[in-house]
């Protein structure tokens, strides 16, 4: 048993917090910037979500296999972060006015567009930094003796991140003040890659002897996944889940403010990410003592009945229960699936997975599932009308449908049980 020293705790809990915090302005802030500041149309955000993903993923077969080839990850991290830091803070110049002086005649299509290719390049610097060479960094690091402890607390950081965003800087947005919310964000991202240059202890790796090129399209062939059947039935598993929560997620703020007209939506989603977040670290020993498989089907039923109960939710209390019994689910589900592909990842190829993760985990989940949301939003016909411009409006239906992707969650997740269950057989009898 390798026991997780306290730097490297601190290094888990400050540069995955600050990476999640820009995550967060990323796959939620972005979305409702664009949404009151440029266009309505979901087919932007939908466009932006699908970009980003494909823009993340390449990125991170690339900058994994790098990383491997070198036996690199802090180099990475450091750059990386302080790159990612400076683009998000650039965000607050594009504004409708600012591309009506280079593009007059459709200075809101230009605006929009300008946001999507600035989305790409952020994502670029945030996916080299963050999901390729920090993710690859955890799974050096953390033993599978520990893995349940660590992804709980993982697993927790993006709701943390999206507690303090909206309990202390959403006013912020509410108030207009877009470019000063952008720059705040961007200064404690590049700030934290300074940071990491001192802090995080390099991994003990021997540089990849293959080439770069031999590493990118190694998870691909089809004799790798059939060595690593288990892997792989994990990423489909994770990606069926993240399809679903992509379906409505990119649209959740959205929802409340102009669907249930509810303008204390930091209140809801504070409580909500309290205690999906306290339901996760209390659950991360049991998760390690019972082991992934026994847990992620309640996991995914709790999520889905918090789907459901979305549906119905209307009030602020309701939605705040409703919402509670949904993230929490999310979280646990998150916390099993990620440790699972953790665990059954190659050692020495833990950087060129990351890619492959993220195509289960982030290409397919955020191309298909806003795409799901925004033609349910769309076929609801539901708008108002605000200074005599018409605005389309999500409605309760994404977690319906939500719900019945998630549902798909079983083939993968029953035949990873079956394959476990044959390795160990196998284990066995040798």
């Amino acid at each position: 048993m390798k026991k997780i020293t306290a730097r490297t705790w601190l290094t888990l809990i400050l540069v995955g917090l600050v990476g999640q915090l820009a995550w967060t302005i990323e796959n939620m802030y972005f979305n409702v910037y664009l949404y009151n500041t440029i266009s309505t149309d979901p087919n932007y955000i939908s466009s932006m979500v699908g970009w980003s993903a494909a823009a993340a993923t390449l990125t991170t077969l690339l900058m994994g296999a790098l990383s491997d080839r070198l036996g690199k990850r802090k180099a990475f991290i450091c750059v990386g972060y302080i790159l990612w830091g400076i683009s998000t803070a650039a965000f607050g110049f594009i504004t409708v006015e600012n591309a009506a002086r280079l593009f007059p005649a459709a200075a809101v299509q230009a605006a929009a567009v300008m946001v999507v290719i600035l989305d790409c390049v952020m994502t670029f610097f945030g996916s080299t930094a963050n999901d390729a060479a920090f993710n690859a960094y955890i799974t050096d690091t953390v033993d599978q003796s520990n893995r349940g402890k660590a992804e709980s607390v993982l697993a927790i950081l993006p709701l943390i991140a999206m507690l303090l965003v909206f309990g202390l800087f959403d006013g912020m947005t509410q108030r207009g003040e877009w470019r000063k919310f952008f720059a705040v964000f961007g200064a404690m991202v590049s700030a934290v890659g300074l940071v990491s240059v001192f802090l995080v202890k390099e991994p003990a790796l021997q540089p990849g002897k293959d080439s770069c090129f031999k590493n990118l399209v190694y998870g691909l062939r089809p004799s790798v996944v059939r060595m690593n059947q288990a892997l792989y039935l994990s990423f489909a598993a994770f990606c069926i889940f993240s399809i679903a929560v992509q379906v409505f997620f990119p649209y959740l703020i959205i929802y409340i403010q102009n669907y249930l007209k509810i303008d204390g939506y930091a209140i809801v989603l504070g409580v909500v990410l309290v205690v999906a977040s306290i339901v996760s670290v209390v659950s991360g020993r049991w998760l390690d003592k019972l082991g992934a498989m026994r847990c992620v089907l309640p996991a995914a039923g709790v999520m889905l009945a918090g789907l459901v109960a979305m549906y119905f939710a209307r009030g602020m209390a309701a939605v705040i229960v409703a919402g509670c019994v949904m993230m929490s689910g999310y979280m646990l589900v998150t916390a099993v699936l990620s440790g699972s592909i953790r665990d059954y990842t190659p050692k020495g190829k833990v950087g060129h997975f990351q890619g492959i993760r993220m195509i289960f985990g982030v290409l397919l989940p955020m191309v298909i599932g806003p795409a799901i949301g925004a033609a349910v939003i769309k076929g609801s016909d539901s708008t108002y009308i605000e200074l005599g411009v018409e605005k389309t409006v999500p409605t309760p239906v994404i977690f319906l449908a939500a719900a019945v992707v998630l549902l798909l969650i079983l083939p993968p997740v029953l035949a990873l049980k079956k394959e476990e269950k044959r390795t160990e057989t196998a284990g066995e009898q040798v």
